[in-house]
């Protein structure tokens, strides 16, 4: 019900309830629906989001009329949010019971601004992850930032059209999508570099690039700590020779040092391994032939002990009859 024409006011409760009722029925039918959905109140936490607030913010076209969406984002009412190169496309749940379609365009990032960004940050950025992360340089910041020169949007850039029926040029729902747009570059920044047609690896190519370049020629310079065959002939009174020839057949000999030097000690090495091996099996074949003999001597051993004690028991008793013989015959 409305009175005087105007709409019926309605709670920041009963937004959240009618846009999470319209959220679960056309995730039902369309399961890419991606809605903007804000952890609190902040509309932003990276700086990448921040900066895209801050820049719409920051033109007085837009700083009247693009606040009219921050309680609609707040409440979830960015039913969709998709970004592609050059467009936004949205649903914003409003106070009809369908929600309402949006589309946004935005200008390519002209070509020349495009080089002075990529030539002004040469040797400024060190990695891909510190870009997105927004963590370079001040100078980076307010060169990214700058209105008309920089990589954000100026007004003149961005054309919108939403199906509601408000006649504002820039109505609450296409102020809630820009908000949207925002809290998407926090989760991924790289969306920023699609929706404005530039490549981002274009921007570290170069940046890498330059400090290789510096690298080698800081690699070609002579250190001072390299001393001239000159300057050692001074210090230690000794006369250089630094022909190429010399050169060569010092480096020969050296080389041939070197060999001998390798040939001599793997020599060695294998000596002593041939010379241990044999030993090992020269030790073990004298035990064994010892206990062999051993062995040979106690087998004789008992052999010859028998025989004898059977012949010391016989004797006597032979003598025993002969003497028995004797004393009869007497």
């Amino acid at each position: 019900m409305s009175y005087w024409g105007f709409p019926r006011y309605v709670s920041v409760g009963e937004k959240q309830q009618r846009a999470k009722r319209k959220l679960e029925q056309l995730m039902k039918k369309n399961k890419d629906i991606k809605p903007v959905i804000l952890a609190g109140n902040t509309l932003a936490k990276t700086w990448w989001g921040k900066a895209w607030n801050k820049n719409l913010e920051g033109y007085a076209d837009y700083s009247n009329r693009i606040g009219r969406g921050r309680s609609y984002v707040r409440c979830g009412s960015v039913l969709d949010l998709q970004i592609r190169e050059g467009m936004i496309t949205s649903l914003v749940q409003g106070s009809d019971s369908s929600p309402y379609s949006i589309k946004i365009t935005i200008n390519m990032l002209e070509r020349n601004i495009w080089e002075e960004v990529k030539d002004f940050c040469k040797g400024k950025l060190d990695s891909m992850q510190e870009l997105l992360m927004g963590k370079f340089p001040k100078t980076l910041d307010e060169l990214f930032t700058a209105h008309g020169k920089g990589l954000f949007p100026s007004p003149k850039e961005i054309k919108f059209d939403c199906s509601c029926p408000d006649w504002a040029s820039m109505c609450k729902h296409i102020a809630a999508t820009l908000y949207g747009v925002g809290a998407r570059l926090d989760d991924d920044p790289n969306l920023f570099f699609l929706l404005r047609k530039i490549e981002i690896d274009d921007l570290i190519s170069e940046t890498v690039k330059d400090k290789t370049e510096e690298l080698l020629t800081r690699a070609k310079r002579k250190s001072s700590r390299i001393i001239e065959d000159q300057d050692l002939s001074y210090v230690f009174g000794i006369e250089m020779d630094t022909t190429p020839d010399t050169k060569a057949k010092t480096k020969a000999k050296i080389k041939g040092k070197d060999v001998a030097q390798k040939k001599a000690s793997t020599a060695t090495k294998t000596s002593k391994v041939s010379t241990k091996k044999p030993a090992k099996k020269s030790i073990s074949t004298g035990k064994k032939k010892a206990a062999l003999k051993s062995a040979k001597k106690t087998s004789k051993a008992n052999t010859v002990k028998k025989p004898v004690q059977k012949a010391v028991k016989k004797t006597p008793a032979k003598s025993k009859k002969t003497t028995k013989k004797t004393i009869k015959k007497k």
